[in-house]
């Protein structure tokens, strides 16, 4: 077999090992178990999301220099290492270095699974194709995490704490797969000024040098933090509802269902009804799904998810596979680290204090006040993307 077309095969399996996530469905419950507040939670997840901002760059930067195969592999060696962490820990502090550690494991995957898969395709004279294939990755992973979801709340139902020692078995494999991919060949980043100035460099042309790229960055950043901030609320929104616990995981496991099947048809979408139309629509629809959900408490009105996860599944595939049509290859996991480096860095300023206002007052009123913080930049940010787009991009 092509060697590149093995790399598309191993990150299909690395991806669907990497997103069984047994813990997912009861993550909030076990936190809660051990004495955590809602605002202890979130500080947990904005100091991950912190430590991603501080590594995002630096390890796209490292991926592009010293190679996306051996920057999967550290990613893979330090998720293994976090969970088998989490196993072992108690309280807050014991947490929050798990969580430390998964956050540099993001840091390294985030975006370097991309890149190499775009590289590859590009190898193979396909690169037209990666909006469908980064959507059927996204497809796989999010239908491994819902598989996932219903055993692992079957799992916690013995123990909270027994997902978390599976995980770290299932986990070890990802490292053997990751040590044979094979390095797809690309443009050498000039580094002749320094590594420094190298990143420094590429940030500058994300953010200033590109005028839609940069636009285009922002608006993704702020789509998907919006989403990312919900994920957090979504097991205290359906207790909340009267949902009982035992069907959280089949509700978690739904809710991934879901982006599995819209980031499959995205790159059909797309092409249907247009690139910038579907852009337009996520924000309008993860907006819609906080007012809906702040408003109606009911059993019924957990179909309201729903939307967030719509967004999720269509926002990757398109989101990235624009980002990739305007940039070269010996920049490319750097500058899609931007983006997520953006991301994480919205979630860790607002997580905390959405997270304090719905202890303190309610989760209708933090749900109102986060869907207005959302809007307003959105918008703002896809009418500059819209005025600064030469020409649309092929898909």
């Amino acid at each position: 077999m092509n060697p590149f077309e093995r790399n598309l095969r191993l990150m299909f399996f690395i991806r669907i090992l990497r997103w069984f996530l047994l813990v997912m469905s009861t993550m909030v419950l076990f936190y809660q178990h051990a004495g955590l507040t809602m605002q202890q939670i979130l500080l947990i997840q904005s100091a991950f999301s912190a430590l991603v901002v501080l590594f995002e760059i630096p390890s796209g930067y490292f991926s592009d220099v010293v190679g996306r195969k051996r920057t999967m592999i550290a990613g893979c060696l330090l998720s293994f290492a976090g969970f088998a962490l989490y196993s072992l820990a108690e309280g807050f502090w014991g947490f929050f270095i798990a969580e430390m550690t998964l956050g540099c494991a993001i840091s390294f995957i985030s975006g370097t699974d991309s890149a190499i898969v775009y590289d590859s395709l590009l190898v193979l004279g396909r690169k037209s194709e990666y909006s469908k294939y980064e959507g059927r990755l996204m497809s796989v992973g999010n239908t491994s995490e819902g598989v996932a979801s219903i055993i692992g709340g079957l799992l916690a139902a013995i123990s909270l704490r027994l997902p978390f020692y599976v995980e770290t078995g299932i986990l070890l494999f990802t490292i053997p797969l990751a040590m044979m991919l094979t390095e797809p060949p690309r443009t050498k980043l000039d580094t002749s000024k320094g590594n420094f100035r190298a990143v420094w460099e590429i940030v500058v042309y994300a953010m200033h040098g590109h005028s839609e790229l940069k636009w285009l960055i922002v608006y993704s950043s702020i789509v998907n933090a919006s989403t990312l901030t919900m994920v957090w609320f979504i097991q205290p929104y359906l207790k909340l509802a009267g949902l009982p616990i035992w069907w959280f995981g089949f509700t978690w496991a739904a809710l991934q269902f879901s982006v599995g099947f819209f980031s499959f048809s995205a790159h059909k979408i797309e092409k249907k009804i247009g690139r910038m139309n579907v852009l337009s629509m996520l924000i309008i629809l993860s907006v819609s799904g906080y007012i809906l959900t702040a408003v109606f408490h009911s059993l019924w009105a957990i179909g309201f998810l729903v939307l967030f996860y719509i967004v999720r599944g269509m926002g990757q595939p398109t989101f990235y596979g624009y980002i990739n049509s305007l940039i070269s290859s010996d920049k490319r996991a750097t500058v899609l680290s931007v983006g997520n480096l953006l991301v994480r860095l919205i979630f860790s300023c607002l997580g905390p204090v959405i997270g304090w206002i719905a202890d303190t007052y309610s989760l209708s009123d933090a749900f109102l006040i986060t869907a207005g913080i959302f809007l307003v930049p959105g918008i703002v940010s896809l009418f500059l993307l819209r005025k600064h787009a030469v020409v649309q991009p092929a898909v």
